[in-house]
């Protein structure tokens, strides 16, 4: 990475994170672009270079996050058995999000008085669903194939985001790792209900 990309990424870390501290304390319809552009020390131009929009502020870091996992996930070996390579994303993704405790839990509060953010957030899960699903499909064989990829993309994006809810509730109390885990052994023991099925 260049001195100009690392330049553009501080600022833009910059701003999200002067962002993240104003929602906080004043609410998000409370505050106004330009509240956060001189918060940031930027111009309000520069600003919307970097988010055109007020719920981009939030959501930026979370594609990132996102596309990180999926990215991962392109890069497993085409041999290594499904399973497995979900774990691998899992992992990484939770990994990330644990690092970045702070800043999701924050999101999370804020999303949760927000409509317009719990679209913006609900839209990106519904994209990475979908692109883990093409991505699961390709390695999938059988006439089942793209309902395999489907089921499989909404259990792992059901998983993650009912762990990230549990440890936001319990204000991080419990590991996230220790939480993943009790749910993936619930998924794989069969103790989950499930519609019943018939013929």
């Amino acid at each position: 990475m260049g001195l100009r990309e690392l330049k553009m990424q501080r600022t833009r870390l910059q701003i999200a994170n002067k962002a993240l501290e104003l929602f906080a304390a004043q609410g998000f319809e409370a505050t106004t672009i330009e509240q956060v552009a001189v918060a940031a020390e930027v111009g309000t131009r520069t600003l919307y270079r970097y988010f055109p929009t007020k719920e981009s502020l939030i959501a930026g870091f979370v594609e990132e996050h996102l596309t990180d996992s999926l990215e991962v996930m392109r890069a497993q070996p085409a041999d290594r058995p499904l399973p497995e390579a979900l774990h691998v994303v899992l992992d990484r993704l939770m990994r990330v999000v644990a690092e970045d405790a702070q800043r999701v839990r924050a999101v999370y509060a804020l999303a949760r008085h927000t409509d317009s953010l719990q679209a913006r957030l609900a839209e990106q899960t519904w994209r990475w669903r979908n692109e883990l699903a093409e991505e699961i499909a390709t390695r999938v064989g059988g006439p089942s194939a793209g309902l395999k990829a489907a089921l499989s993309a909404a259990a792992t994006m059901g998983l993650i985001e009912v762990v990230l809810r549990e440890w936001v509730d319990g204000d991080g109390r419990r590991p996230l790792r220790e939480i993943t885990q009790d749910a993936l052994k619930l998924l794989h023991t069969g103790d989950i209900p499930l519609p019943e099925h018939r013929g």
